[in-house]
């Protein structure tokens, strides 16, 4: 039977969420000797260009204690023939324990998974799931309201194409959070209704009664004019400014998952906003991804 690893959130039970998002509390109030990891080989195979997941999933390495080999995607022999289940037979065999994968393919890491004895965590799949990036949105939330149950979360923009998007709404809806998903159809297709999850179309009606507004990335390398004839139609719809951050409750909070498009999701005044937590989320990155490489490997404790 294969290691356990992390491929969504659905892998999760909200008691581990829960937990994991405790123990991401307790090494960022104080840090842990870096022996959690010790004699561990974490490998990073991204085959997409990262900034925020890739370095913070270095750091928390390091700090948990980690033997980190970076591979790039010009250096895997994936591109010379070899099968992902070749590739995965090669790591494990020199004694890799963990495998983090960033690839632009939905199903990539499930795929990995399948064919690698130890621990594979997702860091994004195409337009399928970033589960550490969930789980960090989770902590900025839980951090300032003390819950996440009965929040009042909005998703805004482009949740057709968001992997962001489809983590944070199964770990909302599984810890008790009332979801809305607001946007175009193009974007945002009534399909997406579930228990627990509206769809709306107006940003100005929904903006009042929100705990969080999370704002999505525009994905110009995978959205087809066809889906998004206008980014000045967007913005003037679904843009968050200065008039709209003054209908927002005084307790709401504002987050983007990065990185984000100055002038079509937001304008400057969402950054010189009270609300705007961007940076406690990269901040909680490092410590959400400490704590699943903790829970995977050594288990709860």
């Amino acid at each position: 039977m294969r290691e356990r690893s992390l491929l969504d959130l659905d892998d999760l039970t909200g008691d581990e969420i829960s937990y994991v998002m405790q123990r991401a509390t307790a090494f960022a109030a104080r840090p842990p000797a870096r022996d959690l990891l010790r004699d561990v080989t974490v490998v990073n195979l991204f085959f997409e260009p990262s900034t925020r997941t890739y370095t913070s999933f270095a750091i928390a390495e390091a700090r948990v204690g980690a033997d980190v080999v970076a591979l790039p995607p010009g250096s895997s022999s994936l591109g010379k023939g070899e099968t992902i289940e070749d590739t995965a037979l090669t790591l494990a065999a020199m004694g890799v324990k963990v495998i983090v994968t960033r690839h632009p393919e939905s199903g990539f890491p499930y795929r990995l998974a399948d064919s690698f004895s130890g621990h594979v965590i997702n860091a994004g799949d195409g337009s399928h799931a970033h589960p550490t990036q969930a789980l960090l949105d989770l902590l900025t939330m839980w951090t300032e309201f003390g819950r996440i149950a009965g929040l009042r979360v909005a998703l805004v923009g482009d949740v057709l194409h968001s992997r962001v998007a489809r983590s944070n709404v199964i770990g909302l809806r599984r810890l008790g959070a009332e979801v809305t998903l607001i946007g175009p159809p193009t974007l945002v297709p009534d399909a997406m209704r579930a228990e627990g999850v509206r769809v709306e179309r107006s940003l100005d009606a929904n903006l009042a009664q929100m705990d969080v507004v999370m704002l999505l990335r525009i994905q110009h390398e995978r959205i087809a004019s066809a889906v998004l004839a206008s980014l000045d139609d967007y913005a003037r719809s679904y843009q968050l400014d200065a008039r709209r951050l003054a209908q927002l409750a005084p307790h709401a909070i504002v987050l983007h998952p990065g990185p984000y498009n100055r002038g079509v999701e937001l304008t400057d005044d969402v950054l010189a906003s009270g609300g705007w937590r961007y940076a406690q989320q990269v901040s909680h990155g490092v410590h959400v991804r400490m704590a699943v490489l903790d829970f995977l490997v050594n288990g709860k404790k």
